[in-house]
């Protein structure tokens, strides 16, 4: 019995996590100023995540992952693409995503709810 305690003991707060996961939301939402903020919380991201586990904050860490590598990739294509007339598009679209999924990810997790790390929306 004593055993279970101190396994206990060691969890974070779930209060911990929900903080850190909206820490996390608002290095990705200052990334539109400062875009080193984004590589900081992909990176606290990955870092957390285990901790995370069994938890609804777990899905929003690895929600904010995919969206980090898909904006990446999406931001490539772009910049590559951008003598031609799509590239400017490709970027505009990646963009207006990656607002969304964040804006709609950090109300879910205000709210208390999980987000779907699967879905693009």
């Amino acid at each position: 019995m004593s055993h279970d305690i101190i396994e206990h003991q060691n969890l974070p707060a779930p209060e911990n996590l929900r903080t850190y996961a909206m820490v996390v939301y608002a290095l990705y939402l200052a990334s539109l100023v400062v875009g080193i903020t984004l590589l900081v919380g992909v990176i606290m991201a990955y870092v957390k995540r285990g901790d995370m586990r069994h938890t609804l904050y777990y899905n929003h860490m690895q929600y904010l992952i995919k969206t980090f590598w898909y904006s990446v990739l999406g931001f490539f294509i772009g910049g590559i693409t951008l003598a031609l007339a799509v590239g400017g598009l490709i970027l505009v679209v990646v963009s207006i995503w990656f607002i969304y999924r964040v804006v709609a990810g950090f109300i879910k997790l205000y709210d208390g709810k999980s987000v779907s790390p699967e879905g693009w929306l």
